[in-house]
């Protein structure tokens, strides 16, 4: 196994450095709080933009999903009845930013019967948890100056992850569903993270556990990281050229 903590040898496919970061564009009033109050300590500009720019998946990317093992039994169901019961739609509009928490208790389930949503929120927080192996990549990437953002299909709710986690300690929670009201894999989601980056997307390296999500990637030119298992993503890392030191 190569040790990622030794300074690669070889050239590297970008460019370290190029010039000086775009100055950012103003964004709308629920995207500037979120990424006010969310984005990482080293997301202010500097000098010079290191290459290439990171985006990361959250969910089974960064942060283990509840949803498949801990939700069923929170409803006690099997995961086949959640997912027959369950509104085809209400999540994805949740996910969107066009329902809130509420109008999403009302229409969960598709014969609308109520549930404890304090509940359900309590139960996901309760199993956040990092992926394993995760955290140390991240940290590396952190300590090597790379800029890192979430790419993620996901609700308001994303709020609860931080505050367990501290996700904003790695990354800017810059493009996320709920904000954009675009998910992936939806070119529009991906053709807007590059308008907003101002970067080609040659420079772009997306990880996520979906291949649906990185053939998109790549369909629009970013190199796209299938996500299998975190020795794999250092290894995929590493073959590009971008230095993890994991202490």
């Amino acid at each position: 196994m190569v040790s990622l903590s030794l300074v690669r040898t070889f050239p590297s496919p970008f460019s370290f450095y190029c010039s000086p970061l775009p100055t950012t564009r103003r964004l709308s009033a629920p995207r500037s709080r979120a990424l006010m109050e969310y984005s990482s300590s080293s997301s202010s500009v500097s000098p010079q933009r290191r290459l290439p720019v990171l985006l990361f998946d959250v969910m089974d990317t960064v942060v283990k999903d509840p949803f498949y093992h801990h939700i069923p039994a929170f409803f006690q169901m099997s995961m086949k009845e959640l997912l027959e019961a369950k509104h085809p739609t209400a999540w994805v509009e949740f996910e969107k930013g066009e329902i809130d928490e509420i109008e999403l208790a009302k229409k969960f389930f598709k014969d609308k019967r109520s549930f404890d949503l304090e509940g359900l929120k309590e139960c996901m927080v309760q199993n956040f948890s990092y992926v394993d192996g995760i955290e140390p990549i991240l940290n590396g990437l952190k300590q090597n100056n790379y800029e890192i953002h979430a790419f993620t299909n996901y609700p308001i709710w994303y709020m609860l992850i931080e505050e367990k986690l501290k996700l904003s300690k790695y990354l800017s929670w810059t493009f996320c569903s709920c904000t954009s009201s675009k998910r992936k894999p939806s070119l529009d989601s991906y053709n807007d993270v590059l308008n907003q980056l101002s970067i080609e997307p040659s420079n772009c390296v997306f990880v996520d556990d979906r291949v649906g999500n990185i053939e998109a990637a790549k369909n629009v030119g970013m190199i796209g990281l299938h996500f299998k298992n975190a020795e794999l993503l250092k290894n995929d890392l590493f073959s590009l050229g971008i230095e993890v030191n994991i202490s």
